[in-house]
């Protein structure tokens, strides 16, 4: 969106500062507390913008915002990572399904309308620091499978992150790209198969899949 009012409104950190936080988290390979992220992202947000304005879609993201803000305070920050897409990271007390009741009831308590009267969603996915994964790239894309699950099986919802079903490597690729591959898994300690579905997920997100 090219207004800045939803950013001068919260005063959210941003992306960045979202990885960076998680990505030393997780560096620290500290267990002490529990690191849980949930993205919430607002179902639907392009045809009220083409409907009822950009104005009104800003609106609609700070309601949002101050919801789950407000909800969480003294549990997690809230981040604004992307246009409708926002991330709550919770670091204490609170396990992964402790989160997932708390986002479900403010989920449900949404009281956000459009100028017409129609009701706001966001739909929200969730997953776990040193459970889910040990990286931010593969912790942030499984919170956000979750998330699109629950936008695509209906939207409203609140979905966890649940173990992915693998498939072997095949004919698709060359001896060179998977002998390149091997190198690089060795050199940077990280899993083949964690490189290919990184790679995977930004030819997706080029492609807007």
């Amino acid at each position: 969106m090219k207004s800045n009012k939803v950013n001068e409104v919260l005063k959210f950190r941003d992306a960045q500062a979202f990885e960076e936080e998680l990505t030393a988290v997780l560096a620290g390979e500290s267990t002490e507390e529990n690191v849980v992220t949930a993205l919430l992202d607002m179902d639907n947000l392009m045809p009220i913008n083409e409907k009822y304005g950009n104005d009104a879609g800003d609106d609609i993201l700070i309601a949002i915002g101050q919801h789950f803000e407000n909800g969480t305070k003294g549990k997690a920050e809230v981040f604004r990572i992307r246009g409708d897409e926002f991330a709550v990271l919770f670091r204490g007390d609170m396990e992964k399904e402790d989160v997932f009741l708390l986002m479900e009831q403010l989920r449900a308590a949404m009281a956000i309308k459009t100028p017409a009267g129609e009701k706001v969603t966001v739909s929200i996915g969730i997953a776990s620091a040193f459970e889910d994964a040990t990286r931010y790239q593969e912790l942030f894309r499984k919170a956000e499978s979750a998330m699109f699950r629950a936008k695509y099986s209906g939207q409203n919802r609140v979905a966890l992150c649940r173990e992915e079903k693998m498939v072997p490597k095949t004919s698709h690729y060359t001896s060179d790209q998977l002998k390149r591959l091997s190198k690089l898994s060795k050199r940077e300690g990280i899993g083949e198969a964690v490189l290919l579905r990184e790679a995977l997920d930004m030819l997706l997100k080029r492609y807007d899949v």
